[in-house]
């Protein structure tokens, strides 16, 4: 983890050393490149979760949305976050939505083993898969953890970008986007809001070989 010089240790110099993005809400298909709400979600197979089992999203058939979330163990904005993502589990399983999140990340402390064990002392109660090939992340246009999509019954997007407004206060948040675009795909509708900008640290991504 780099911190930019002059900065210090403090919470402004973790945050700008790990090329955090943050920004407004926008209209769809400002920031994401390679999907568009409306698209069809790619579709995983067989990838490892931290329970000892394979998922695949064709498993959430039933499901009345599904919430994927790009995050990592080593990322202080998607550690931030992880008791929100616990909540939102709870809330909304009654109700038919299922909540997944993937690390694609490459960085040591984010491989399986750390994996599980994250999930284990933090009491995740949503599937925690690890994508090593980071095709996933490739596929959906993840560039930031965490990032977030809201897919409807159909499996198309319905909302994507950040999960709300203020990833450091909790209690400061005045624009819910993840419950918000939940309650309009449970109710048969579009979001009024479907897109905003990522926030989080940059995902590093192999180079391809040619």
């Amino acid at each position: 983890m780099r911190l930019l010089p002059g900065l210090g240790t403090g919470l402004l110099g973790l945050v700008l050393g790990l090329g955090l993005v943050f920004g407004p809400a926008v209209e769809a298909g400002k920031f994401n490149k390679q999907l568009n709400v409306g698209d069809m979600a790619p579709t995983w197979e067989k990838l490892p979760g931290v329970d000892g089992k394979s998922h695949s999203l064709s498993d959430l058939a039933a499901a009345k949305a599904v919430v994927v979330i790009f995050t990592c163990n080593h990322c202080p904005v998607a550690q931030a976050y992880e008791e929100r993502f616990k909540r939102l589990t709870a809330d909304y399983r009654a109700r038919g939505v299922a909540v997944v999140a993937i690390s694609v990340s490459r960085f040591p402390a984010d491989d399986f083993p750390h994996m599980q064990q994250r999930a284990a002392e933090q009491g995740f109660n949503f599937a925690y898969l690890h994508d090593a090939t980071q095709d996933i992340g490739r596929k959906f246009g993840a560039t930031n953890t965490p990032q977030v999509f809201v897919l409807d019954a159909e499996c198309k997007i319905a909302y994507m970008g950040a999960f709300d407004d203020s990833w450091d206060d909790a209690d400061a948040v005045r624009e819910p986007y993840v419950r918000w675009a939940l309650e309009a795909v449970l109710s048969n509708k579009l979001p009024d809001i479907t897109e905003t900008r990522q926030i989080g640290c940059t995902i590093e991504y192999a180079a391809r070989k040619p």
